[in-house]
C-alpha cells in the first residue's frame, strides 16, 4: 500500500509541475509530510487526494475526506486500508497517454485476479521480485501486487531498481528473481550487462518489444523473457514467451466475431463485455496474433503513450514556425521524439532556438519534448509530396 501511494503521489506532482523534479525516498520508509516535505500547495493537494481517491474508490467508503485532513504518507497508507476494508470490489488507473486527457480505466479486482490466476504458473518458482515499473499503473500492479500475494511472495521481497542503473541489476539480483521491466528498460540492460545470469526470468510491457532486443537479451544469458500484450483499457489481453511468436490469447479473452479489430472479454462474473483493439491485428488463428502497428498513432517512450500530432501541434502554435514535422526517432537515432521546423525568418534560428526550449517546457511533458531539433526551408517530402524522414544533423 505504501509503495502505490507514494507512486502515484510522486506521478500526480510530477504532472502538476511541468520540468519539475519530485524527491521523495524511493523505498517511501520515511515518514513523508506532503506540506512540508513536498510543499505540496492547496490546489495541488486537492488533486493529489482526489487521484488516489478515485484510484481506490474511497467514495464508496465515505473516507476520502480524510486524506485532506492528515496530509502525510502514513496517514494515508491509514486511511486507505480502512477504505478498502469496507469496498475494494474496484479500482481505477489511468492511460499513459500525454495530450493531458487521460481516459480513466476501471476494473473489478475479480477481472485483475482472472490474469493473475493465469500468469501465476508462468513464475512459480520465483521467490523475488525486483521492479523497473510504477505500481499504481496497472502493468505494475497486476505484476508487483497482485503477483506477489499469488505466488506468496511478501512485500519486502519486492525491490525497486527504478533508482538505480541498469548495470546495477547485476548486483542487486539474486538467482531466481523475477525482473519487471518495460522495452526501454531492457533495453539499457541489454547495452550495460553483456551477460545475464540464466536464473533470471524477465517480464515486458507497456510497448512491443522489438525482436532484436529480445533476442539479445536471451542470447546474454537472460532464462526467459515473457512478453505482455494490453493497455489500461484492457489490462493483460495475451502473453508469449519471445518475438518471433504471435500473442497467445489468455483464456478468458476471444476475437471478436463481429470485427478483426475488436476483442470480446468474459468476465469474472461471466457477462461479456467488447474492447476495440489498441492496434491493428494480423491474426493467425482464433486465439493467437501479431500487432502490427497502433491504430491511433501513438508511439511508446519510456511506457508512455505520446503523440507526435499533439507535439506538432504544440510547435505551430508558437508564432515564429512556419511549419513543423515530428515524429519517433530511428533505431540508430535514439528513442525520443524529434522535429522538422521551418521558421518564419531564416535569419532568426539562433533566437527561436532558445525560445522554443522554454515554450516546449511549458507545454509539453518531458517524454513529448523533442531531444533533436532540426530546422530548413521547408519540410523533407517525397516525390508525392509527402513529409519524409530526415537524418539528424
Amino acid at each position: 500500500m505504501r509503495r502505490f501511494i507514494l507512486d502515484l503521489i510522486v506521478s500526480e506532482l510530477t504532472l502538476l509541475r511541468p520540468g519539475g523534479h519530485v524527491a521523495v525516498p524511493s523505498d517511501g520508509s520515511a515518514s513523508l509530510r506532503l506540506v512540508e516535505d513536498l510543499a505540496v500547495d492547496s490546489l495541488e493537494m486537492l488533486s493529489v487526494a482526489g487521484a488516489l481517491a478515485e484510484a481506490l474508490h474511497l467514495h464508496e467508503s465515505g473516507i476520502e475526506d480524510f486524506l485532506l485532513v492528515h496530509p502525510s504518507l502514513d496517514d494515508w497508507v491509514e486511511v486507505c486500508q480502512r477504505g478498502l476494508r469496507s469496498y475494494s470490489a474496484k479500482l481505477t488507473f489511468r492511460t499513459s497517454g500525454s495530450t493531458g486527457t487521460a481516459k480513466r480505466c476501471t476494473h473489478s479486482l475479480a477481472n485483475l485476479w482472472q490474469e493473475v490466476v493465469e500468469l501465476a504458473p508462468l513464475f512459480s518458482e520465483r521467490q523475488r521480485i525486483l521492479t523497473a515499473v510504477p505500481s499504481h499503473h496497472i502493468y505494475g500492479f497486476i505484476f508487483t501486487i497482485l503477483l506477489p500475494h499469488a505466488l506468496g511472495i511478501s512485500e519486502s521481497a519486492v525491490g525497486d531498481l527504478r533508482m538505480s542503473s541498469a548495470a546495477s541489476l547485476a548486483n542487486l539480483s539474486r538467482e531466481g528473481d523475477l525482473i519487471i521491466g518495460h522495452p526501454e528498460y531492457w533495453r539499457s540492460v541489454s547495452r550495460a550487462l553483456p551477460s545475464i545470469p540464466s536464473s533470471l526470468q524477465g517480464v515486458t510491457s507497456t510497448a512491443a518489444c522489438p525482436a532484436e532486443l529480445s533476442d539479445a537479451l536471451l542470447g546474454s544469458g537472460l532464462g526467459a523473457l515473457t512478453q505482455i500484450y494490453g493497455s489500461s483499457e484492457t489490462a493483460g489481453v495475451g502473453w508469449r514467451a519471445n518475438a518471433a511468436e504471435p500473442y497467445k490469447l489468455f483464456s478468458y479473452w476471444a476475437r471478436a466475431e463481429s470485427s478483426p479489430a475488436m476483442f470480446v472479454r468474459t468476465e469474472a462474473d461471466n457477462s461479456e463485455t467488447d474492447f476495440p483493439c489498441q492496434d491493428a491485428l494480423e491474426w493467425v488463428d482464433d486465439r493467437s496474433f501479431y500487432p502490427v502497428g497502433r491504430a491511433d498513432g501513438a508511439v511508446q517512450i519510456a511506457g508512455t503513450n505520446v503523440f507526435a500530432s499533439n507535439v506538432q501541434r504544440v510547435l505551430m502554435e508558437h508564432p515564429e514556425i512556419a511549419d513543423a514535422s515530428v515524429r519517433l526517432m530511428r533505431p540508430d537515432e535514439g528513442v525520443r521524439l524529434k522535429a522538422f521546423i521551418v521558421p518564419r525568418d531564416p535569419c532568426g534560428v539562433a533566437e527561436l532556438r532558445t525560445s522554443l526550449e522554454l515554450w516546449l517546457r511549458d507545454r509539453l511533458t518531458s517524454l513529448e519534448i523533442p531531444k533533436a531539433i532540426t530546422f530548413g526551408a521547408s519540410l523533407p517530402k517525397n516525390a508525392m509530396g509527402k513529409c519524409m524522414d530526415w537524418i539528424i544533423a
